[in-house]
């Protein structure tokens, strides 16, 4: 490609979807990333596309509502253009309801789910949880139909031959050429922290898990503070560990092992699954614990998409369009709370 648009750094989760929305427009776009696609925590296992609790609206949820509901058209087209599955499908989320407070909390959320998620999804009380039902001491769960399942590698892998199919380039080192989309996750964030001097972000170290069981198309899990996954392939992916301090980024331990006894306590079902992988990486959280999106201060032609943390494949289909809106139509829809100039000092 003898000129280039958007240049855009990363070819994580963000970096990919910038580079696809752009790319849809008519740009000329150039992912860089000298260790290749969904190398960091974009590579992960668990692929949980669960919304927020439906109360206490805000603009980081109505954001990420948006963005969940764009969802099934947005891997449908990129499985479409790609050839590749991308491990989504919109199969909803069972929750147990410990206590009556618990109850009580579920059933007015299903007053303000309706209200909030309108005809889009429900969040309702019910007592028939599946076949792949949690342990809940009530008998009673949440079941919504919002969350979905991604296969988070696959999805990326998917993302990035669409991106080259559609005539994008994917390449492990190159100069700047055009507007600069800097996705690139902790590292990033390190670097904005020392450019600015403050505190941007940080990684935040997550451990997750692989078991052999084919649980079928059923919805997910939420018990014991884990989430349980079951993907097209027949496993069940389970996480993740939320670690500040750590001392090896990729290396799991008897915290994961925790987590494998929470996720067999709470899901029958998987007593005897054997663990097929063991997966740790390091998840960039802004300090806002909001994605971290737009122009960056003093460099211009230079932009921001970063601080995924945990929601990161939730809001890739939003967080796309909005930076596309800015990069290529200098139109700013981005939320108050994601701006870097919030952050900035």
């Amino acid at each position: 490609m003898s000129h280039v648009d958007v240049t855009v750094r990363g070819a994580g989760i963000f970096g990919l979807a910038c580079a696809w929305a752009c790319l849809r427009r008519g740009a000329r776009v150039r992912v860089v990333d000298p260790f290749g696609v969904a190398a960091g925590s974009s590579g992960g296992v668990v692929g949980a596309l669960a919304p927020h609790v439906p109360e206490n609206w805000n603009a980081k949820k109505a954001f990420q509502l948006d963005s969940l509901l764009m969802a099934g058209a947005y891997w449908a087209e990129i499985e479409t253009v790609s050839g590749f599955s991308a491990g989504y499908a919109r199969l909803g989320r069972v929750q147990p309801l410990a206590d009556d407070r618990a109850v009580e909390m579920a059933r007015a959320r299903e007053v303000s789910a309706a209200e909030l998620w309108g005809d889009h999804a429900e969040w309702r009380v019910v007592s028939d949880g599946g076949r792949f039902a949690p342990v809940s001491p009530t008998g009673l769960f949440v079941m919504d139909t919002l969350t979905a399942r991604i296969h988070p590698r696959k999805a990326c892998l998917a993302l990035a031959e669409a991106i080259r199919r559609q005539g994008g380039e994917i390449v492990t080192e190159a100069s700047d050429q055009g507007a600069v989309v800097h996705a690139t996750g902790v590292a990033g964030l390190e670097v904005l922290s020392e450019v600015s001097g403050r505190a941007i972000g940080t990684g935040v170290k997550g451990q997750a898990a692989v078991l052999g069981f084919d649980a079928g198309e059923v919805p997910q899990v939420f018990a014991g503070g884990v989430h349980v996954v079951p993907h097209a392939d027949g496993t069940v992916a389970i996480g993740s560990t939320s670690e500040r301090d750590y001392a090896d980024a990729t290396g799991t331990d008897e915290a994961l092992n925790q987590v494998i006894s929470a996720a067999r306590a709470a899901v029958p079902a998987l007593a005897d699954a054997p663990v097929l992988a063991r997966w740790a990486g390091v998840r960039p959280r802004a300090r806002s614990r909001a994605p971290l999106l737009g122009a960056w201060p003093g460099r211009e032609g230079h932009f921001i998409a970063n601080g995924g943390f945990k929601i990161g494949f939730g809001m890739a289909p939003k967080v796309g369009e909005v930076m596309a809106d800015l990069i290529l139509d200098q139109t700013d829809t981005i939320p108050a709370d994601f701006a870097v100039e919030a952050v900035w000092p």
